[in-house]
């Protein structure tokens, strides 16, 4: 593909970008950014692609000086490493900032097997079944255990409880290993997001559920303690979902750095977010638009409303082509 013209650099760059553990979006959003970077610096410019969670290790990373760049969902959760609260707390990171956010639509769903007969979280409060659920790991970092945990703890049907139901939770830290533990039959349920990937739907072709609605006071206590947002996935978005489901939001991707990354490099950076877009959006065209990990098309807009500051570097470009 021919580069398109842009802001130069004229010395080469040594950086180290953190993605997510080797084979999901984020390594492609960085191998798209980092080839865009290297046709406009100098002929030695390097970067490095290290693999991560795309949790909190992803703040924590930038904040220390170990990677220059990294990427993390949902974005929304940036605002707790900045403050050091939630996942962060105590561990804030004042010089935190943000290159743009990559809009993408993801929910949170908590599944049942639809033979269990349990529709509503009050159902499975009364009912107390032997439950076995599989979940992503709270392990400090991984903002999907976090999340998930915290929903499961509010709404009564965490760790202990299901428990002492004579239930277990199984923990991995990847959607896939988490998701193939239903695939196989060999649990009851399941807490998860990437609901647009195949790991999803392949699943669901003879898996009768029951999506369970999170409890508006659960969401309130999410969106309060956690800075998280609530959403709806539409009815028939999945198979035998026959009515809106009211969920926890997990969307878009969140670029970090610090504020003392250099401005030109912010700025070169946010220019190949918005104006070269179009070649990362090609790698997602031959998907519908509703199920695609990535939003598109990418609207640079959206993409300047991050929920923590811009870096200045990055602001100055998102004004100078009155995307602000």
């Amino acid at each position: 593909m021919v580069c398109v013209e842009g802001p130069k650099i004229d010395r080469s760059l040594h950086l180290n970008f953190q993605g997510d553990w080797g084979q999901a979006n984020f390594h492609m959003i960085l191998g798209w950014l980092m080839q865009e970077l290297g046709d406009r610096t100098g002929s030695q410019s390097r970067t490095a692609v290290w693999n991560g969670d795309g949790g909190a290790s992803a703040a924590r990373a930038v904040g220390s000086g170990a990677m220059d760049l990294a990427i993390s969902t949902p974005a929304r959760l940036a605002v707790n490493a900045l403050e050091g609260t939630g996942l962060l707390l105590g561990e804030p990171i004042p010089g935190l900032r943000a290159i743009g956010v990559l809009p993408q639509n993801d929910r949170l769903v908590i599944a049942v097997r639809q033979e269990l007969g349990i529709c509503t979280f009050e159902d499975l409060r009364r009912v107390k079944p032997a439950l076995k659920v599989a979940i992503s790991a709270d392990d400090g970092s991984n903002h999907i255990g976090f999340l998930s945990h915290r929903l499961m703890d509010a709404a009564g049907a965490g760790k202990r409880e299901v428990e002492s139901w004579g239930g277990r939770y199984y923990q991995a830290a990847r959607p896939d290993s988490v998701l193939s533990w239903l695939h196989n039959k060999e649990v009851d349920a399941v807490v998860q997001e990437a609901i647009m990937t195949p790991w999803w739907h392949e699943m669901l072709e003879d898996q009768p559920l029951h999506y369970l609605p999170v409890e508006e006071s659960v969401l309130t206590y999410l969106e309060e303690s956690y800075h998280c947002r609530r959403g709806l996935l539409p009815k028939n978005y999945f198979k035998d979902l026959d009515r809106e489901l009211s969920t926890l939001d997990f969307s878009d991707f969140i670029l970090l750095v610090r504020d003392d990354m250099p401005d030109d490099v912010a700025h070169l950076l946010a220019w190949c977010l918005t104006e070269t877009r179009g070649t990362i959006e090609a790698r997602f065209r031959h998907i519908a638009p509703e199920r695609s990990p990535l939003s598109y098309p990418l609207e640079p807009k959206k993409m300047a409303k991050t929920p923590i500051p811009l870096h200045p570097g990055a602001k100055r470009h998102y004004e100078n082509y009155g995307y602000l």
